[in-house]
């Protein structure tokens, strides 16, 4: 790893970790730690393992659909992609900026062959749709969430970045399904900015990584696939979202199971901000003033909020720490193979 590249994570990594402290200071902010802890320990925990249980079973949807996507590719059982799926998660979980994704696609290249191009190519594409689905969550709720915004700290600001995001979010999904149903026009429009802004010695290889890329939107190169992702997205949301119901019983809290979908999206779309590894402060500042926008008590909402994070945090984890071991394979080692594979794409 060149000089340049190790400066540049530890400049992310210092960034995060400065996010990460000011999000943990706003959620934290006027509360006192023994009402905190009382919560804590007043909690039922028994009604984690439901949570949990229900938690993996939309890790098996995430396998299932990472298995559709790429179908066009090679077909792979979803059995076989349970335990890489769950590395990628393992590593989102404990690297900056999301390197799990890198890392799974390096995992199935070692065991399936396909090239990690192709395989970033479908993880960008359930990226895009988990955001929309997000998104949608937050657009369902619109108008509790307007009722909401005058004492709800960040909430506020949610409705704004919401209608960008959605922008964002949809923007690209349209320019994928373009590419995906339009292969020759996308390939013949990719050639052309590449010659136009491409340096001569860099062309031939940017040309192959996009051929490669391309051949990974295969699987959405009709409006019924394209549905059937965008379907098991909204599964494997609501499949989340019960988790944070489920958790929520181990608490003296109720709101509904739309204020929870409310909290799921608000709480992803936050998680997107560069933060310290683990989504720490991102995940907990918006999740807890949600709650308390719905009069939840603060050390009620935090104590939840942490609980319910530690809880989605810890058992894909160490699940995603078992399965790597199994592979034998280092972190460094991932991510220089991933080097090579752009350099020299075949």
């Amino acid at each position: 790893m060149s000089g340049r590249m190790v400066a540049m994570r530890r400049w992310q990594f210092w960034v995060g970790l400065v996010i990460s402290l000011i999000f943990l200071y706003v959620a934290l902010r006027g509360l006192h730690i023994e009402d905190l802890w009382g919560a804590v320990q007043g909690a039922n925990y028994w009604w984690l393992l439901p949570g949990i249980a229900v938690y993996f079973v939309g890790v098996w949807a995430r396998a299932w659909r990472w298995h559709y996507l790429l179908r066009p590719v090679k077909a792979i059982s979803t059995r076989s992609m349970f335990p890489i799926v769950t590395i990628g998660y393992m590593g989102n979980n404990i690297f900056p900026a999301r390197a799990g994704e890198v890392l799974r696609a390096v995992v199935l290249k070692r065991r399936e062959g396909v090239s990690i191009s192709s395989s970033l190519a479908t993880i960008i594409v359930e990226r895009i749709f988990d955001g929309v689905v997000m998104l949608s969550f937050i657009f369902l709720n619109l108008p509790e969430l307007a009722r909401l915004t005058e004492d709800s700290g960040l909430v506020g600001s949610i409705r704004a970045v919401a209608l960008a995001g959605t922008g964002a979010f949809l923007g690209a999904l349209i320019l994928f399904l373009l590419a995906a149903m339009f292969p020759q026009r996308a390939e013949r429009l990719v050639q052309v900015l590449v010659q136009r802004l491409v340096p001569l010695r860099l062309r031939s290889r940017v040309l192959d990584t996009a051929g490669l890329f391309l051949g990974g939107l295969a699987s959405l190169r009709t409006p019924r696939e394209a549905l059937m992702v965008f379907i098991t997205s909204v599964v494997i949301w609501l499949l989340e979202t019960g988790k944070y119901w489920f958790v929520m019983h181990a608490f003296p809290l109720e709101v509904s199971f739309f204020a929870l979908m409310l909290m799921n999206g608000i709480v992803n779309l936050a998680t997107t901000i560069p933060s310290a590894p683990g989504y720490v402060g991102t995940f907990d500042a918006p999740g807890i003033a949600v709650l308390v926008a719905y009069g939840v008590e603060h050390a009620v909402a935090a104590g939840y909020t942490f609980v319910l994070h530690v809880a989605l945090w810890l058992p894909i984890t160490a699940l995603g720490a078992f399965y790597l071991t199994r592979e034998g394979i280092h972190w460094k080692e991932a991510v220089g193979e991933a080097q090579h594979e752009v350099k020299s794409v075949k």
